[in-house]
C-alpha cells in the first residue's frame, strides 16, 4: 500500500541548497576579494552586495524547496530586521552615502549567513530552523549597530570603521587640548558676536539648518564691524624667512595650483622632504594660506568652527577665532570646507555653514562678519559650502553653492548679488577673457560669467552637474570645464562681438575625468585624475597623451619651472611625477601624513605644508642648486 493510500502526508524534498552556496561564494568574492585585487573591481564590489542578495532572495522563493512559509516569512523578516535595524545604526552609517550606506554594508552580510544557516540547520526540526533563521538574520543585520565610519574614500570606496563607542580623532583632540588649538594668546575682541547657527555634537546627527530668510532688501544687514577698518601690518617674517614665498590662498595666486620660482631635488632618495613639524589638527577640507611665516587654515573643534594661524617654521599655534557653527555629514565628516585668502594684512574665510569672517591676520581679532546663507536665502547644499573667498581690488566674493555674492572689504556691505544657479561645490575664479575681467563660476547649470563690477551677467554655458573643480584657462583664452566625476573634460571657446557674449563646445575629452581632485594646465596639456589614476591630454584636441600611477583621489600641485608635479595621495603619500607628455614617470615616493587626505597640498618657497582631518606637517624640500 503506497502512503497516498494509506493518507500520510507526502515526504518534503530537500531543500536545493546548492544555487544560493554558489551565489554567496560569488557574493563575497565579488564583494570583498576582487577589489583588494583589482583596483578596477571597486564598482563590481558595491553593487555585489545589492545583486547578490537579490539572487539570493530570487533563489530561496522559486528554486528552494522550502515551505512557503518559510520562504515568505524570511523574505518579511529580512526586509523588517533591515529597515528596524536602520533605525538604531549609528548616525554616520544611517546617513552615509546619501542614506543606503547601510544597506550596502549590510547585504553582503545578511545574504551570505542567510544561505549559511539553510546549509547548517537542513536536517533539523522546523521549530530550531526558524527559531535559528531569526536569530542568524537579526545578528547579521545587528552586528552594524556596533560601529561607525569616519566616511569612505572616494577612490575605492573604502569606509573608515571604529566601534561605535571609540572616541572619534576630533573628539580626543578636543580632550587633550581643551577645545584650543594650543595654549594660545587672546585674540583681538571684537563689538559683537557673529551670526550663531545650530550645534550638533561630534558623532551625532547634526541639528536641521533652517531655511535661509531671503536676502534682505538694504545692501547693510548685520555686520559686526572692529573699530579700526584700517589694514593691520603683518609682523615680520623671521630670520632666514623668503618673503616672498608666500600662497595667499586656495590653489596659489591665481587659483591654478601652480608653484613658480621654485626649483627642488627630484632625487628623494638621495635629499628626501625633511618633517620639520607634525601637529593634530581638528577636521575639515581647508588646505593652507601663508604669509610673512605664518599660516591659516580651517577647522573644526567640538561645535566651534576655527580659523586658526600657525607658525610656518614651527607649527606653533598664533591665534584662533572661533563662530559656534558645526557642520557635518557622514561621507566628508565635519568641518569648514574652504580655505583662508590673505590680502591687505587680512584674513577672509567661508565657512561650511555660511559664515563669512575678515580678521587681523596678526591677531585674528575681527574686522567683520556676515552670514552669506542668509544674505542670499541660499541653503547649505549637502557638503556644506565649499568655496574659498576671491578678494580683487576692494571687494571679496564668495560663492554660497551656486550664487555669488559681493562685499566690501573695508564695511562687510553688501555690494551685489549674482545670478542663483542650485548646487555647486566650486570657487570664484577670476578670468580676463578678450581683455574684460570677469568672475567665473562652475555650478549644476554649467558655467556662468559676471561683472566683477555688479555681478551682470556677461555669459553662461550650460552643462548639468554637480561640480567641485575650478575652471581653468588656456593660454589663448579658452576655458577647460568638468562638472561631475563622469563628465570628462569639456574646452569652450569664448568670443565676445556687437552681439554680446557666446561661448562653444570646441571638444570633449573622456581622458580625463577630475572628480574634487583639480587638473592643471601647462604648455599645451592639461595634468590632471582621471579617476584615481593620474592622466595627460592634448589641449589641441582633448586626446590623452598617457594614464599611469595609482594615487586614489588625490591633490597635486605643478612646479612649472621644472615641469614636475607635486601629487598628495588619498592615503596621505608624497609623490613626485614628470609633466612630461610623452609617458607617465613617477620620479619618487615617499610617506607623508596618515588618514584620508583629500585637502590640496601648498608650496611656498622650499616649504610643503600638508594636512588632512586628522593631522597636518610641515616640510623641507631640498631646492636645486642649493
Amino acid at each position: 500500500m503506497t502512503i497516498a493510500q494509506k493518507g500520510e502526508p507526502k515526504p518534503r524534498k530537500p531543500l536545493r541548497l546548492w544555487p544560493g552556496v554558489i551565489i554567496a561564494i560569488l557574493l563575497l568574492l565579488l564583494r570583498f576579494a576582487a577589489p583588494a585585487v583589482f583596483s578596477g573591481a571597486v564598482f563590481v564590489g558595491a553593487v555585489a552586495g545589492p545583486l547578490g542578495m537579490l539572487a539570493i532572495i530570487l533563489w530561496w522563493l522559486f528554486f528552494s524547496r522550502a515551505a512557503w512559509s518559510e520562504r515568505l516569512g524570511a523574505l518579511g523578516l529580512i526586509v523588517v530586521a533591515l529597515f528596524a535595524t536602520r533605525r538604531i545604526v549609528d548616525v554616520s552609517i544611517a546617513t552615509g552615502a546619501m542614506g543606503i550606506l547601510f544597506f550596502f554594508l549590510a547585504l553582503p552580510t545578511v545574504g551570505p549567513a542567510f544561505v549559511a544557516w539553510a546549509v547548517v540547520t537542513r536536517r533539523l526540526p522546523d521549530r530550531i530552523r526558524r527559531v535559528s533563521m531569526v536569530a542568524t538574520v537579526l545578528l547579521a543585520c545587528g552586528v552594524w549597530t556596533l560601529v561607525r565610519t569616519g566616511g569612505f574614500t572616494a577612490s575605492d570606496f573604502r569606509n573608515d570603521l571604529h566601534w561605535r563607542w571609540t572616541k572619534t580623532a576630533e573628539e580626543r583632540l578636543v580632550a587633550a587640548s581643551g577645545n584650543a588649538p594650543g595654549a594660545l594668546p587672546p585674540a583681538g575682541t571684537a563689538v559683537a558676536t557673529p551670526v550663531s547657527l545650530p550645534l550638533a555634537q561630534p558623532g551625532t546627527e547634526p541639528a536641521a539648518q533652517p531655511a535661509a530668510p531671503a536676502a534682505a532688501p538694504d545692501v547693510e544687514g548685520p555686520v559686526v564691524v572692529r573699530p579700526t577698518s584700517e589694514p593691520a601690518t603683518l609682523p615680520p617674517a623671521p630670520a632666514g624667512m623668503e618673503t616672498g614665498a608666500d600662497w595667499p590662498g586656495f590653489r596659489g595666486p591665481h587659483r591654478d595650483d601652480i608653484v613658480a620660482g621654485v626649483k627642488i631635488k627630484t632625487d628623494w632618495t638621495a635629499s628626501p622632504p625633511v618633517q620639520m613639524w607634525r601637529r593634530p589638527v581638528g577636521p575639515g577640507w581647508s588646505s593652507f594660506a601663508v604669509r610673512g611665516g605664518l599660516i591659516y587654515t580651517q577647522e573644526q573643534r567640538g561645535p566651534d568652527e576655527v580659523v586658526t594661524c600657525y607658525k610656518l617654521t614651527t607649527g606653533d599655534p598664533v591665534w584662533a577665532h572661533r563662530d559656534a557653527a558645526r557642520f557635518w555629514e557622514s561621507n566628508g565628516g565635519p568641518g569648514p570646507r574652504g580655505t583662508p585668502t590673505l590680502a591687505n594684512g587680512r584674513v577672509y574665510t567661508f565657512g561650511a555653514t555660511g559664515i563669512v569672517n575678515v580678521l587681523n591676520a596678526a591677531d585674528g581679532a575681527v574686522v567683520w562678519s556676515r552670514n552669506a546663507a542668509s544674505d542670499t536665502g541660499m541653503k547649505s547644499p549637502q557638503w556644506g559650502f565649499a568655496s574659498s573667498p576671491l578678494v580683487v581690488g576692494d571687494a571679496v566674493i564668495v560663492a554660497t553653492a551656486g550664487q555669488l555674492v559681493a562685499y566690501d572689504i573695508a564695511t562687510g556691505a553688501r555690494r551685489w548679488t549674482g545670478p542663483a544657479h542650485g548646487v555647486s561645490y566650486s570657487s570664484p575664479q577670476l578670468a580676463t577673457i578678450d581683455g574684460v575681467r570677469q568672475v567665473l563660476l562652475l555650478s549644476e547649470a554649467g558655467l556662468t560669467s559676471v561683472a566683477l563690477a555688479d555681478g551682470k551677467l556677461l555669459w553662461e554655458y550650460a552643462w548639468l552637474g554637480y561640480p567641485i573643480v575650478q575652471p581653468a584657462l588656456t593660454a589663448d583664452g579658452d576655458v577647460l570645464i568638468s562638472v561631475t566625476d563622469s563628465s570628462g573634460t569639456r574646452r569652450l571657446g569664448v568670443t565676445h562681438g556687437t552681439a554680446g557674449w557666446s561661448a562653444a563646445e570646441r571638444w570633449t575629452s573622456n581622458g580625463l575625468k577630475p572628480y574634487f581632485n583639480d587638473f592643471v594646465v601647462h604648455d599645451g596639456y592639461a595634468f590632471g585624475f582621471d579617476g584615481s589614476i593620474l592622466a595627460c591630454i592634448d589641449l589641441k584636441d582633448g586626446k590623452r597623451k598617457w594614464k599611469g600611477g595609482r594615487y586614489g583621489n588625490g591633490q597635486l600641485v605643478l612646479l612649472g619651472d621644472q615641469d614636475v608635479l607635486l601629487v598628495l595621495t588619498e592615503e596621505g603619500e608624497l609623490a613626485l611625477v614628470s609633466a612630461g607628455t610623452d609617458q607617465f614617470k613617477e620620479l619618487a615616493r615617499v610617506p607623508g601624513i596618515e588618514g584620508k587626505t583629500w585637502n590640496h597640498p601648498v608650496v611656498a618657497g622650499d616649504v610643503l605644508l600638508v594636512r588632512n582631518g586628522q593631522e597636518m606637517a610641515g616640510f623641507r624640500l631640498a631646492l636645486a642648486g642649493r
